[in-house]
C-alpha cells in the first residue's frame, strides 16, 4: 500500500475521494514495502507475557506528536499504522462474519465459508459458536489478519433489513450470548473481535445518514444489550462504530454512547474503530472516543487533529487516550513482532470442514413436518429435486461478509450422493435479480477466460493503456482494485471480452455501470449510461441493470466493449459531496434465451416422483449489505409461489426448503405438509440439507426470530424505513415475540420453534430457592429433559422470565436464558440454569439503572415462545438497582 507521499503524488485532493480505491490494493496479499507495514525489523518480541495496557502505555512515552495522531488513521484500507523506530507493527483487518476474507473484496484467497450469523444463531449452541470462533481464528491467521470485523450483533427490527442474515436475532440475549462465545473463541486463540455495529443500525436504506430515534429503554435494554453481554462475558479487543446517528449525533460521535455508557458504565477497555468511512468529525469523534479511522483518508485526521490541540478543541489526554487504545490493539494481537507480514494462504482442514457441516445441520429448522413425511426414506424413496435454488450455491449473502469459498456443496449433487434411487432435477423457475455475471461465457482478447482491461492515466482515454490486465469476472465493480499507483486518481478504461452462446437465439445482455459507461456490441454502441441518473441497489453504488437483446448463433463470439471512467454519478452527487471521482466500474450479465416450460418440467418431474423437494428462497443479490429487501415475498413476481402450488398439486408429497437470511412470506404453508428453513449455510450448506433430508442427522434448529404471516403484522410496520433521513423506533420495547405477545398476532411461526425427528418430554421443574437476594446472588433452576422417540435428537430448552407486576410497562415474558442438550433415545438429562439479577432488571430513566423491583416473577420453562411447559414463581424481596 502507499504512503502519504505517494498518495500524493496520484493526485488526491480534496475534490477526490481518496477512498475511491485504495493505492496498491490490486495485490494486497503480500506486505507493502512501506513506513506502514516494513519488510523486516531487528526488533523481536521476547519474555513472559506483560501487561498488554502497560506495555501499550510504556511505548506510548516514547512517541512523538506526530506519529501518536499518525495511529488514530489506518495506513491503507486494512491496516494500522506501523512506527518500525518504536517497534510498533502494523495490524491487519479482515472481514467476518462466517469467514475471513483477506484482502480482496472480490475472488481473493480461498477461505472457509461457514454458515450466516442467523444460522448460527437458529442453532442455539454456545459451545459449538466457541469452536466456530476458534476456527475463524485459524481462518484470519492464514489470510495474515490479526483482526476479524465480527461479529454483527444489530437486532432483527425488521425483517426487510438487508443484513438480518449477517447478524443473530430479534433477542438480545440470544444475541449477545451467542457472540460472546463466538468471541471468546476467537480472541483465545489472538485474533481481535471487533463486535459491531455500534449502534442502532438495523436497516440499510440510507444507512450513512440516517438517525435511528430510539429512547432510551430500548436502546438500553434491546439495543445496546447485546454489546453489554459482550463486553461482560468476553472482553473483545474492538468495537466498530455504526455509519447511522443515534437521537442527532452520529454513532463514531456519539458522547452518551460511546462515551458515557460504553467506556464510564461499561469500563470498556479496548479499542474503538469506525466503519469504513464512517467518520464524521475531527474533534467531536475524538473526544467521544472514536479511536481509529478506517480505510485510510486524509479528511478528518493527521494536521486537523494538530491544529485542533492547538486551537484548544481536544486536549493532549484525548489523543494520548486513543493512540493508547489503538497500541493496546497492537499489543494484544501482535505485539512488538516485526516481521514480515506473510501472503495470504489457503488453509483447507477436514476438521473445519466437519465442524461447518455439523453447524449446518444444527440451523437447519424444521418448521412443520405433517405426517412424518420427513426424513425421507434414502433407500427406496424417487425424490425429484426441484426449485431455482435446488442447482446453485445459495451459500451467503452479499457484502462485506462474502467471500471465496475452499469450495461449495450444491442441494442436488449433495441429494444424489446420499440417495440410493433415482434423483430427477428440473429448476421450475428463474429468480434473478440481475442476470447471472457472463464470465462462463466469455474470453479475453488472448483466448483464456475472462476479461481485457486496458487502463489509462487520467479520465480521457487519453495516450497509451499504462496497465493492461486480465480479469476472470464480469463483476467489474473496482472499489478496492483499481492500479490507482499507474493510472492516478482520475483514470478511464476500456474492458473487451467475447460472449459466445451455446444456443441459437435471442440472447440477453445486461450492463450496469459505477460512473460514466457505454457498451458497444460488435462496434456498434448498445447502451449509453454516460449520464446515467437512476441508481440501482448495487453496494457501492451504480445505475439500474439495463438490458438488451443480442441475436447470437451457437459457438460464434460477439465482442463486447465497455469504456468507463470513475467520474462520479450521478452527477449531482460531486456537489453533494464535494468530490469529482470516486469508484468505478461496471457488470456485465448474460442470459440464454430459454428453450422449454421451466413450469411444466418441474410439474412433470413432481408427478413421476415417490417425494417432491422444492428448494426456493433468496440469494446475495435480494439479500445483502447496502440496500433492504423491497417485499416479504419470494422473488420474482410469484414465480417461486407459483411453483410450489404447481408441485403440490401434481405430488402431495412436497417438502420445501427455503434458503433466505430472514421470514419470506408463505402463502403455501397450509397446503405444504413439510418445511424445513435453510438460512445460508456456508460451503456445507448442501451436504447438511442432505443429511437432515434423510434422516442421517436429526434437525435441531430454532427460529431466532419471529415468522410473521404478514408484513402488516411486524412490529415496526408503520416506522420502516424512515422519512426524511430519521426513523423513529416508536415500537419501543416490543420487537419480535415481545410484539406478538402484546397485540396478540399470532405468527405464521413462532421465535424459538423447531421440530425435530423425535420427541422431548419435560419434567416439572425446580428452584433452589422461592427468593432472588440482593446484588450477585443467584436461584438455580433445575429441569428434567427426556427424549421419548426412538433416535437421537438435540433440544433446546428456553427460559423465559415475567414480571407479575412492575411500575414500568414490560414486555409479556423476556428470553433470560437457553441451554441446548443431545440425548439418545430414552435418555433423560436435568439442565441446572441459574437465574440472576439480569433475568429480572429493567432500566429506569428515572434513576438511570437497572432496577430489579420487590414483587413476585414466573419462570417459564419452553420449547418455544409460544410452547410454555411449565412455569414456577419467585420473589424479590426488596427492589435494588445496577449500572452495570
Amino acid at each position: 500500500m502507499a504512503s502519504f507521499a505517494s498518495l500524493e503524488n496520484v493526485g488526491i485532493g480534496h475534490e477526490i475521494e481518496p477512498n475511491a480505491s485504495p493505492v496498491g490494493s490490486i495485490d494486497t496479499n503480500t506486505t507493502p514495502d512501506t513506513e506502514f507495514s516494513p519488510p523486516e525489523s531487528p526488533f523481536q518480541d521476547i519474555g513472559p507475557p506483560k501487561d498488554k495496557r502497560q506495555l501499550a502505555r510504556k511505548k506510548l512515552s516514547t512517541l512523538t506528536q506526530e506519529e501518536k495522531v499518525s495511529l488514530l488513521s489506518a495506513a491503507d484500507f486494512w491496516r494500522t499504522k506501523a512506527i518500525p523506530s518504536k517497534n510498533i507493527p502494523a495490524v491487519k483487518t479482515s472481514d467476518g462474519p462466517n469467514g475471513a476474507r483477506g484482502g480482496i473484496f472480490v475472488g481473493g484467497t480461498k477461505a472457509a465459508l461457514f454458515p450466516c450469523g442467523i444460522s448460527l444463531a437458529a442453532t442455539w449452541n454456545k459451545d459449538l459458536l466457541y469452536k466456530v470462533g476458534q476456527h475463524l481464528a485459524e481462518e484470519a491467521k492464514a489470510r495474515s489478519a490479526n483482526i476479524l470485523l465480527a461479529p454483527t450483533v444489530c437486532m432483527h427490527r425488521h425483517p426487510l433489513g438487508g443484513r438480518n442474515f449477517e447478524s443473530f436475532s430479534e433477542d438480545p440475549l440470544l444475541t449477545g450470548k451467542l457472540a460472546a462465545q463466538y468471541i471468546r473463541g476467537l480472541q483465545e486463540r489472538g485474533v481481535a473481535a471487533t463486535i459491531k455495529h455500534f449502534v442502532g443500525n438495523e436497516q440499510e436504506t440510507n444507512r450513512l445518514t440516517i438517525d435511528s430515534k430510539i429512547a432510551e429503554r430500548p436502546l438500553r435494554e434491546i439495543y445496546l444489550r447485546p454489546f453489554e453481554i459482550a463486553v461482560r462475558e468476553a472482553k473483545p479487543w474492538a468495537i466498530m462504530s455504526s455509519y447511522n446517528l443515534v437521537n442527532g449525533v452520529h454513532a463514531d460521535m456519539n458522547m452518551h454512547t460511546l462515551r458515557d455508557v460504553l467506556r464510564r458504565e461499561w469500563e470498556y477497555d479496548g479499542a474503538v474503530v469506525s466503519d469504513w468511512g464512517g467518520m464524521n468529525s475531527t474533534v467531536a469523534s475524538l473526544k467521544a472516543g472514536c479511536d481509529v479511522e478506517f480505510p485510510f483518508s486524509t479528511k478528518w485526521r493527521f494536521e486537523k487533529i494538530l491544529e485542533a490541540l492547538k486551537e484548544g478543541e481536544i486536549t493532549q489526554g484525548d489523543i494520548d487516550r486513543a493512540a493508547e487504545n489503538v497500541l493496546t490493539l497492537v499489543e494484544r494481537t501482535k505485539g512488538s513482532d516485526m516481521s514480515p507480514e506473510p501472503e495470504e494462504r489457503e488453509d483447507d482442514r477436514q476438521e473445519m470442514r466437519d465442524l461447518i457441516r455439523e453447524a449446518g445441520v444444527q440451523g437447519l429448522t424444521l418448521l412443520k413436518n405433517q405426517g412424518g413425511l420427513l426424513p425421507i426414506n434414502r433407500k427406496t424413496a424417487k425424490v425429484a429435486v426441484i426449485g431455482p435454488n435446488a442447482n446453485r450455491a445459495i451459500a451467503g449473502g452479499g457484502g462485506s461478509a462474502s467471500l471465496n469459498p475452499y469450495y461449495n456443496t450444491l442441494p442436488l449433487e449433495s441429494i444424489r450422493k446420499a440417495a440410493e434411487q433415482e434423483v430427477s432435477y428440473a429448476m421450475g423457475c428463474h429468480i434473478y435479480k440481475w442476470l447471472p455475471v457472463a464470465s462462463p461465457y466469455c474470453t479475453d482478447k488472448d483466448g483464456k477466460p475472462g476479461v481485457t482491461i486496458e487502463w489509462y492515466k487520467g479520465d480521457k482515454f487519453s495516450g497509451e493503456p499504462v496497465v493492461t490486465q486480465r480479469r476472470v469476472n464480469t463483476d467489474l465493480f473496482l472499489w478496492d482494485s483499481a492500479p490507482l499507483p499507474q493510472v492516478g486518481a482520475e483514470w478511464s478504461a476500456i474492458a473487451t471480452t467475447h460472449i459466445t452462446a451455446s444456443t441459437a437465439g435471442k440472447h440477453t445482455v445486461s450492463f450496469m455501470s459505477v460512473g460514466p459507461g457505454r457498451l458497444y456490441v460488435d462496434g456498434k454502441l448498445a447502451l449509453d449510461l454516460w449520464d446515467w441518473t437512476e441508481e440501482g441497489e448495487a453496494m457501492f453504488d451504480g445505475s439500474i441493470d439495463y438490458l438488451v437483446d443480442v441475436q447470437m448463433e451457437a459457438g460464434k463470439a460477439v465482442e463486447l466493449r465497455v469504456e468507463m471512467t470513475n467520474e462520479l454519478r450521478p452527477v449531482a452527487k460531486q456537489k453533494q459531496f464535494n468530490m469529482t471521482h470516486k469508484y468505478g466500474g461496471c457488470r456485465i450479465g448474460f442470459k440464454e434465451e430459454d428453450q422449454v416450460d421451466y413450469l411444466e418440467e418441474a410439474v412433470n418431474a413432481a408427478r413421476e416422483a415417490d417425494v417432491a423437494v422444492v428448494i426456493v428462497g433468496l440469494d446475495a443479490e435480494w439479500e445483502s449489505e447496502g440496500y433492504d429487501r423491497q417485499t416479504m415475498d419470494l422473488p420474482s413476481d410469484g414465480s417461486q409461489d407459483r411453483l410450489i402450488g404447481a408441485v403440490v398439486k401434481a405430488n402431495p408429497r412436497t417438502v420445501v426448503v427455503n434458503q433466505s437470511g430472514s421470514p419470506v412470506t408463505m402463502p403455501w404453508a397450509d397446503k405444504v405438509p413439510a418445511i424445513l428453513q435453510a438460512w445460508y449455510q456456508g460451503q456445507e450448506a448442501g451436504n447438511a440439507l442432505a443429511d437432515v433430508l434423510f434422516g442421517i442427522k436429526s434437525p435441531s434448529g430454532k427460529l431466532p426470530c419471529t415468522f410473521p404471516k404478514r408484513l402488516e403484522d411486524t412490529p415496526a410496520y408503520h416506522n420502516w424505513p424512515g422519512e426524511n433521513l430519521e426513523v423513529n423506533y416508536g415500537e419501543g420495547l416490543y420487537i419480535g415475540y415481545r410484539h406478538y405477545d402484546r397485540v396478540k398476532v399470532e405468527p405464521l411461526f413462532p421465535f424459538g420453534h423447531g421440530l425435530s425427528y423425535t420427541e422431548f418430554e419435560y419434567g416439572r421443574p425446580s428452584l433452589s430457592s422461592k427468593v432472588l437476594g440482593m446484588g450477585g446472588g443467584s436461584i438455580e433452576l433445575i429441569v428434567g429433559i427426556t427424549n421419548v422417540g426412538e433416535v437421537e435428537g438435540s433440544e433446546t430448552v428456553q427460559i423465559y422470565v415475567r414480571d407479575e407486576k412492575s411500575r414500568l410497562p414490560r414486555p409479556e415474558k423476556e428470553l433470560v436464558a437457553f441451554e441446548k442438550v443431545t440425548l439418545e433415545p430414552q435418555e433423560t438429562k436435568h439442565l441446572r440454569i441459574d437465574i440472576d439479577k439480569y433475568a429480572v432488571g429493567y432500566y429506569d430513566t428515572s434513576i438511570q439503572r437497572w432496577i430489579a423491583e420487590e414483587g413476585r416473577f414466573h419462570v417459564l420453562v419452553g420449547a418455544s415462545a409460544a410452547d410454555i411447559k411449565w412455569s414456577v414463581p419467585f420473589e424479590v424481596k426488596e427492589s435494588f438497582t445496577w449500572v452495570f
